[in-house]
């Protein structure tokens, strides 16, 4: 399974046990819900947050968003009851905590599939060690089910003893093992959580980088936060108009029978039309899905 073009911008993480955030999930403009069962949940509540995500999924209402369930690690007290409770929890995808080996992804693969999950279950990764880093193209590469790897950058400036920068430059390393590896398998890949929520500047500012490095989105931890990130992340209009236009001029090309055409001074291969068909890809159900909540006034 390679990641399908789809809106990622903005990852928001929700606390399994909190069932007025559950709620006001459904009004949010979020493309990725990760409805937490791991840090976000005390050890007494874990339980109780399988119930309140699976009674808020029976419920309904989230629309087109993608629905991911971060579980709690396969070795702890709850990561079997978590596997088995997402395999018929009716979740997009699962996200793995702190996968540092290939194995991690086998044994959970394995025991979402005796639970009776369905193929279309997509599994997920959080990269968010050293060690994990390091072995990004082995977890990257592990199974036909994985489709997305997620930057936890917390975790991982903790083990590396480093602090967090305006430039992420202690980070930058590990952000770029983790991009070859999504991207040699076809995988998205979301950034990491920018950690100050009064910093709106910096906020737009790692958007911005994380942009520029490859993400697909960025991982978050408070709705006011996805406004930059939906607008960073979606294509502009510049890209949209250029698209459109190297698309046409190569179609000319073709039926010309020549294999590249010069744009606006700059040479337009076969590799430049299909990123730029990614792109038309993306803004259109950008476009359709804003237009849908438009249309059912639901937008926040």
């Amino acid at each position: 399974m390679t990641a399908s073009i789809r809106p990622r911008r903005s990852a928001l993480y929700m606390p399994g046990s909190n069932a007025r955030a559950l709620e006001k999930a459904r009004m949010l403009e979020a493309d990725v819900l990760i409805m937490d069962l791991e840090d976000a949940v005390s050890p007494d509540k874990k339980a109780e947050a399988r119930t309140t995500i699976a009674s808020a999924l029976k419920e309904g209402g989230y629309r087109d968003r993608e629905i991911v369930i971060r579980v709690n690690a396969a070795d702890s007290a709850w990561g079997a009851e978590d596997l088995a409770f997402v395999a018929q929890s009716g979740a997009d995808a699962v996200l793995l905590p702190k996968v540092e080996h290939a194995d991690q992804v086998w044994f959970a693969e394995e025991a979402l599939a005796m639970a009776g999950a369905p193929a279309s279950l997509s599994i997920w990764c959080m990269m968010e060690t050293p060690l994990g880093m390091l072995h990004a193209e082995e977890i990257a590469g592990a199974s036909p089910s994985l489709g997305c790897l997620v930057l936890g950058t917390s975790d991982l400036a903790k083990d590396l003893h480093a602090l967090h920068t305006r430039d992420r430059l202690p980070f930058v390393t590990s952000l770029g093992l983790c991009i070859l590896a999504a991207r040699a398998y076809g995988l998205a890949v979301l950034d990491g959580v920018h950690l100050d929520l009064d910093d709106t500047k910096g906020f737009e500012e790692v958007c911005r980088q994380g942009l520029q490095l490859g993400f697909d989105g960025k991982t978050l931890i408070h709705p006011k936060t996805l406004e930059p990130a939906n607008r960073i992340f979606a294509p502009s209009g510049e890209e949209i108009a250029w698209s459109r236009k190297i698309i046409d001029a190569h179609q000319q090309a073709d039926a010309a029978g020549s294999g590249v055409t010069l744009v606006d001074g700059k040479l337009v291969e076969s590799l430049h039309v299909e990123n730029a068909r990614r792109i038309l890809a993306l803004a259109e159900m950008i476009e359709y899905r804003e237009s849908s909540n438009e249309s059912d006034g639901s937008n926040a």
